[in-house]
């Protein structure tokens, strides 16, 4: 109980993103843990100092600790990170919800959207606990290159300057440059729409096309992020930053991203079903892409991209076919998005 009561930060989440940041703080000299489901996994975490399912050949810091208790570790800490799938986002924040305070931050990292409620995940959070000071972290952030020690970004958002300089403070003076904002609204659609781009930039490489097809499918997903975005309550300019280009960038060019490696593998010929069979991660651009297409249609959008998207994943759509349809669309005019600020 000692330990746990001089914990700075917890963890919640023993994935391969919520492993790199336990790993990137305990590096930083804080004191955190992680909160893992399996005693199996925590144990590999506690004895061998590894995370062979999700960060294969990466060594942990024998500072870093695991724990399977998960109200005691919510109510020994003032800031906790969390770092789960959409699809189990609102079951965990209901089991933290009873240990919480008022006075304690809670950062999520999850990169989705809950299907059926299209509620952004500040807003589960909202309704399955009594936390007031919640932000969302968001940004380019591959999680092989943040166990690397490569340089990297990203940007805090809340409304409240106590979760965003908190959240900062923890990563200073590591190799992860974290930047603050306001735009919660923007900052989560932001991570959320990228995955959907990367889909589609996984089909254009598991076709072969090159640079110049990369470069169109990001920049007009970028003017489709900044519209959505926009008709649903963000700032248009989040979009030009860590949380929307920057993020844009390293998924759709990293082989390293999962949603990436879906579309790679749908253009191949491998069906929906089997590829996610055999992944051990959550690719959660499938689950958003349903979401904001059924939401756009609501909204009176017209996204391409998305709809491309949709059909390949959920109406039997060929990669091929579905790049024809993009390719015959009318013409209009370049960065539209700006008329939508």
């Amino acid at each position: 109980m000692s330990t746990m009561e001089k914990l700075e930060v917890l963890v919640i989440g023993g994935g391969s993103f919520g492993t790199a940041l336990a790993t990137i703080l305990a590096n930083n000299k804080r004191r955190v843990a992680m909160w893992v489901r399996r005693q199996e996994q925590a144990d590999e975490i506690n004895q061998q100092h590894s995370n062979e399912r999700y960060l294969p050949e990466h060594k942990l810091p024998e500072s870093l600790s695991a724990i399977t208790d998960l109200p005691l570790g919510v109510r020994s800490t003032p800031i906790i990170l969390m770092s789960v799938p959409s699809k189990a986002f609102r079951q965990v924040a209901r089991q933290i919800g009873d240990h919480l305070t008022g006075e304690q931050i809670i950062v999520h990292t999850t990169k989705g959207i809950e299907v059926d409620s299209f509620k952004r995940m500040s807003q589960v959070l909202k309704e399955e606990t009594c936390a007031l000071k919640i932000g969302v972290l968001s940004g380019p952030n591959l999680a092989r290159e943040l166990m690397a020690g490569h340089p990297a970004g990203a940007l805090v958002a809340s409304r409240y300057a106590q979760v965003t300089h908190a959240a900062q403070e923890l990563f200073t003076g590591s190799r992860l440059r974290v930047y603050t904002g306001q735009d919660v609204v923007g900052t989560e659609f932001g991570g959320a729409f990228k995955n959907i781009i990367a889909l589609a930039a996984g089909v254009a490489n598991g076709l072969g096309f090159g640079d110049n097809t990369k470069a169109l499918l990001i920049t007009r997903g970028l003017s489709e992020m900044a519209r959505f975005g926009v008709a649903v309550g963000a700032d248009v300019f989040t979009f030009g930053g860590l949380a929307g280009i920057g993020d844009l960038m390293a998924t759709c060019a990293s082989p390293l991203s999962r949603n990436h490696q879906v579309g790679s593998r749908l253009a191949k010929g491998e069906s929906l079903d089997d590829i996610i069979q055999s992944m051990n991660q959550v690719s959660e651009g499938v689950p958003t892409t349903k979401a904001v297409w059924l939401r756009a249609q609501t909204l009176g959008l017209n996204l391409p991209i998305v709809k491309a998207v949709y059909g390949m994943l959920y109406e039997n759509v060929s990669p091929k076919a579905a790049v024809a349809q993009l390719m015959e669309l009318g013409l209009s005019s370049e960065l539209a998005a700006l008329r939508y600020q």
